[in-house]
């Protein structure tokens, strides 16, 4: 049975399927292209895909039932890992209506699909950001998240309510997944590493939020994929014990995990890294906080631990050249 990956053509979709595709996995790809940011570094991404006859690509809208619904018909899906959305935090305070279409009515559609066609397990792509302001760190699963400072973490949050609706009416396991500042080789254009270099080795001024003064839990793609992997065959169960205390799990097969390195580090520090692998020194234009961003992100992963035996652990030195090495060989730069 094959496995559906929703968002293929994007940094995370792609490089799940490309390990799942590795390992003899069936995959099944489904993106609707869209411009948010290149749309050329989508194609390469999805010829590389195409490479491996178990991989199958759907362009379409999974905002659009019925685009699901012939999917699921024409094809044999098993497990579902549902990383499309609409991306960004700042964009969506410009631009609401989007991720309402594609984050709360695609997420609908997918747990819709998943429903009917049975599916064994769903696993989707929540996000750090549903912790807003919250002070306590580590952010826990445990924590309450009832106070999102944008749109788009509120579509996340929403999605965990909605999966935990579907697991509790229809049985149907769905664990999400808070994935924390992802960063790696065909990463997102518009995600500061990516801004960050581009802007150093062009020579210009890079801006640097909040004067500074904030740190990041940094995950390299490869330790999330590699969460991603070990949770693919362990769908949640109900816990018969739970009682009804702010929790990551339920008496439905619900569940939630943290994925981000555990180890926060300063904006500051993470710029030093970037220049250090590409050898120059940024430009730094100093600038107050941004709408809808928060100081600090720093993921609990204990839960994730003792689920998978596994946890992020690659050093952002290391995670930075190997960031940069790829961005000089793709873009074709000479240093």
């Amino acid at each position: 049975m094959g496995i559906l990956v929703t968002g293929s053509a994007g940094f995370i979709g792609y490089s799940l399927a490309l390990s799942l595709l590795k390992s003899g996995h069936d995959v099944v790809g489904l993106d609707n292209h869209n411009d948010y940011y290149d749309t050329q570094l989508k194609e390469d991404r999805l010829n590389r895909l195409a490479e491996f006859s178990g991989y199958k690509h759907v362009r379409g809208d999974f905002s659009d039932a019925s685009t699901l619904t012939s999917l699921f018909e024409q094809y044999d899906i098993d497990r579902v890992v549902h990383l499309g959305a609409q991306a960004g935090v700042r964009y969506s305070i410009d631009n609401p209506s989007v991720y309402a279409q594609s984050n709360l009515v695609g997420m609908l559609n997918v747990l819709e699909s998943c429903r009917h066609f049975q599916v064994s397990h769903l696993i989707y792509a929540s996000s750090s950001s549903v912790y807003g302001m919250n002070g306590k760190m580590p952010f826990s699963t445990e924590d309450r998240v009832d106070h999102p400072v944008s749109l788009y973490a509120a579509t996340k949050k929403s999605n965990e309510l909605m999966a935990h609706s579907y697991s509790h009416l229809y049985g149907l396991p769905t664990t999400g997944l808070r994935f924390f500042t992802v960063y790696g080789p065909w990463g997102r254009p518009d995600m500061a590493p990516f801004l960050f270099l581009k802007a150093i080795i062009e020579g210009r001024p890079i801006k640097v939020f909040n004067n500074g003064q904030m740190k990041r839990d940094f995950t390299y793609i490869d330790d999330i994929v590699e969460g991603v992997i070990r949770l693919l065959d362990k769908p949640p169960r109900t816990n018969p014990k739970w009682s009804n205390a702010p929790s990551s799990e339920s008496f439905a097969p619900y569940k939630v995990y943290n994925i981000g390195n555990n180890e926060p580090v300063e904006l500051m520090t993470f710029i030093s890294a970037l220049e250090s692998a590409v050898g120059k020194e940024a430009i730094k234009e100093f600038l107050p906080m941004q709408k809808g961003d928060v100081p600090t992100t720093f993921a609990d992963i204990e839960d994730l631990r003792d689920a998978v035996g596994f946890a992020p652990d690659t050093r952002l030195s290391e995670g930075l050249q190997k960031f940069a090495d790829w961005y000089v060989d793709y873009y074709k730069i000479k240093l």
